[in-house]
């Protein structure tokens, strides 16, 4: 195994494992434990069902995905998801990173779809933990109750293999497909995921949620749990 650098086990501004509170939580959730692969299983449900999957959450600042304000707001996409998860995995001392895909979603909400105008989630993101020597990846994005919801089983974690989105939900329905691996990065790049959308969906579709969100003031824009689920 080559040496892991520093870059993953340090803060930066956005994935702030040095804050109070991501520190305070990353303990609290661990416990007793002195197993890295145990305590980063223990992070992941954490951030799994702890924090609330909201697909409408701000995503054009450094600051909407800064991993304390994640934590304090205890909602966020799966970017902001896996900041807060890379965080709390650096405040144990795991080797933590983030890494990103363009994934296709058969199975979502009608609204959500209408929203993007498209199926294709670009810069959908997950974290990367080394553990036991190799890196393992960890979708935290699904909270349980959503993925009850969706008909879809919870996706588990268990240190040593990789989990990522199933292919199928309950009922056979093709639910996520992996279309492009865009890499791993030790910090959020925020102006690439916003130009990654504008691409993708239009740069005025983007201008325009920027000015919903912006007029929202922090509140949701959207409730996407009451959200009628459609099958494309």
């Amino acid at each position: 195994m080559e040496k892991i650098p520093r870059k993953y086990l340090v803060p930066t501004a956005i994935i702030d494992s040095d804050h109070e509170l991501i520190i305070h939580y990353a303990r609290d959730t661990i416990g007793d434990s002195k197993d890295p692969i145990e305590q980063a299983v223990k992070l992941y449900y954490a951030v799994r069902d702890g924090i609330w999957y909201d697909p409408y959450y701000p995503f054009y600042l450094p600051g909407h995905y800064r991993a304390s304000n994640v934590l304090k707001s205890g909602r966020g996409y799966c970017v902001c998801k896996a900041s807060l998860l890379c965080a709390l995995g650096r405040a144990c001392k795991i080797p933590s990173r983030v890494g990103f895909a363009d994934v296709r979603n058969h199975l979502a909400t009608k609204q959500l779809l209408e929203f993007i105008g498209s199926n294709l989630f670009v810069y959908h993101g997950f974290t990367e933990f080394c553990l036991d020597g190799k890196w393992v990846k960890a979708t935290p994005a699904f909270n349980s109750e959503l993925c009850q919801r969706h008909k879809v089983l919870p996706l588990e974690f268990n240190g040593r293999e990789d989990s990522i989105f199933h292919p199928y939900n309950l009922e056979r329905k093709q639910f996520m497909e992996y279309v492009t691996f865009h890499g791993t990065y030790h910090d959020i790049p925020v102006d690439t995921i916003v130009g990654a959308w504008e691409e993708a969906y239009g740069k005025d579709r983007v201008k325009e949620w920027i000015e919903d969100l912006d007029r929202a003031k922090g509140k949701p824009v959207a409730d996407f749990r009451s959200e009628e689920i459609w099958d494309r």
